[in-house]
């Protein structure tokens, strides 16, 4: 038993995901496993560095993620090479351990926090369903810009490079509506939860 959660920058994941994890669920996260890839040791960071040259890491072995960024945020091609080593080890991964999960608990319900999950959903065919937490746009962009300590037109930029928030909406199977307050979040949440227990 499990879904895929995803959603836009600043709309709210983390804390959605934060409350069904509260709720038992047991979390399966893209963004912890998109950071241990790239440690000292593990084969991904030692294809990384075959390719991008020893420049790109720090006299004790470790990623320096500013060097990298400068290197792959100039060059679109570079940044697609980069993506082609670690996503297809980030998502077995994330595979790996849901499958696990639901072999060990198959009694709990598993939670595969995902950012980039419906511009890759071909990818995930084990994800039973997908849930989007979403807000509006306008929302989206003015809490980015807060959080951030962002321009406008900083913000607009970041939104831009990811899929439109309406379409992620469109293609969701559950949508969790972020643009209230945190009890009316909640609520949702718990609704999710009692239908997601009862299957």
């Amino acid at each position: 038993m499990n879904i895929g959660l995803t959603g836009g920058i600043a709309t709210g994941k983390s804390t959605v995901s934060s409350m069904l994890a509260m709720k038992g669920a047991l979390l399966v996260d893209a963004d912890i496993i998109a950071r241990e890839v790239m440690l000292p040791g593990h084969p991904v960071l030692d294809e990384v560095t075959e390719h991008f040259g020893q420049d790109i890491l720090f006299e004790d072995g470790t990623l320096n993620r500013k060097k990298l960024g400068e290197i792959i945020f100039h060059n679109p091609e570079q940044r697609t090479a980069l993506n082609g080593i670690t996503h297809p080890a980030i998502r077995q991964e994330i595979r790996e351990q849901t499958e696990a999960y639901e072999r060990q608990h198959p009694d709990r319900f598993v939670v595969a926090d995902i950012p980039l999950l419906l511009e890759a959903r071909e990818q995930y065919p084990f994800l039973e369903q997908i849930a989007v937490v979403y807000v509006p746009r306008e929302l989206q962009l003015e809490r980015l810009m807060n959080r951030d300590a962002l321009t406008r037109e900083a913000a607009e930029a970041r939104l831009s490079s990811q899929m439109d928030i309406e379409q992620k909406k469109s293609l969701a199977d559950i949508l969790i509506d972020n643009s209230g307050s945190l009890v009316e979040t909640q609520l949702q949440v718990d609704n999710l939860w009692r239908r997601m227990v009862q299957i």
